[in-house]
């Protein structure tokens, strides 16, 4: 029994606070097993959660006393938010905490491509010095497709402006005079207009059903031949097989992938590719944006189990039944 079940790997010192007020079992390999984690439910009030527990209803079925999930990032894709806000269950995240860190990753993956960071260092270390294998091109000039202009794609563009960068976005859920647009200096445009004129494209909307393989075959070839894409958002963004084509068959450059469809992918034919460069889904993972996400999530469990309003929530609960 326990008051706060954390299902994965959740450190930091804000716990402790939580530890010092509630009964606190962190499990953090919880989340591989559904079912021992359902039956490990019964009276908990309150759980952690990063992106790979399932918070769906067959888990708030078995949480009669969960009142708050606080969710360590800010893709809600793996909450049942109309299930959760059913049952009165708070969804405590947050909005902006780690922006920052993303936004700075998208640049090291940009740049490291841009200037063949990657196999220059390869050559040197294997003692070759060929420098005119490694000519890299500019950020300058050039032009960043921002999908989704949000508290992360925001940051992304006035970061483009300072390589000073062309601006375009796309964002349905945006109007030319919101200030993410205005301050940037973005032009918002139609998706196939981005794709088509961008040299850059910077995934960062969320997932959902209407945004699920966005970028398919089809939008795929819509691209420039030597553009390249960079997801730090969710994998299921893009079509991975779609991907795979387009860059065997040429159509883009390359592609930089923080996130995948799998996590943790299994076996893919994208990493034969030598266009292709990966990190595990660490975009956000930086010694200042993990306490700043686990200390305010943890602020707002703290806040809802002691009878009070979260201050960043993701839903409008109605009172539990």
């Amino acid at each position: 029994m326990s008051d706060i079940l954390l299902t994965e790997e959740i450190l930091d010192p804000s716990l402790d606070a939580l530890g010092s007020r509630y009964q606190v079992v962190h499990e953090p390999l919880l989340w591989k097993d559904p079912e021992a984690l359902r039956a490990r439910l019964a009276g908990v009030r309150a759980v952690l959660v990063r992106n790979m527990t399932r918070v769906d209803r067959a888990f708030i079925e078995a949480a009669p006393s969960l009142q708050v999930v606080g969710r360590i990032g800010v893709g809600l894709d793996n909450l049942d938010l109309p299930a959760l806000s059913e049952r009165g269950v708070v969804v405590c995240y947050p909005p902006e905490e780690n922006a920052v860190s993303v936004a700075e990753h998208v640049f090291a993956l940009l740049l490291a491509f841009a200037r063949k960071l990657l196999p220059a260092d390869r050559a040197v270390r294997e003692g070759r010095w060929d420098r005119y294998s490694y000519v890299g091109f500019e950020l300058a000039g050039k032009t960043l497709g921002v999908m989704g202009l949000g508290r992360i794609g925001f940051r992304v563009a006035l970061r483009a402006r300072a390589f000073g960068m062309r601006l375009l976005a796309y964002d349905p859920y945006l109007g030319a005079q919101h200030p993410f647009v205005t301050e940037s200096g973005a032009e918002l445009v139609p998706l196939e207009r981005l794709l088509r004129e961008a040299d850059v494209v910077s995934c960062h909307l969320p997932l959902a059903p209407e945004t699920r393989h966005l970028l398919n075959e089809e939008r795929l070839r819509w691209m420039k031949r030597e553009a390249l894409l960079i997801n730090t958002a969710r994998g299921g963004l893009v079509d991975e097989a779609a991907l795979h084509t387009a860059l065997l068959e040429g159509v883009l450059a390359g592609a930089a992938l923080d996130v995948r469809e799998e996590e943790p992918p299994g076996a893919s034919p994208l990493h034969a590719l030598p266009n292709v460069l990966f990190t595990p889904h660490i975009a956000s993972w930086t010694e200042e944006s993990l306490h700043r996400v686990v200390s305010t999530v943890a602020a707002d469990v703290d806040r809802v189990l002691s009878g009070q309003p979260a201050l960043n929530y993701a839903n409008f609960p109605r009172p539990g039944r």
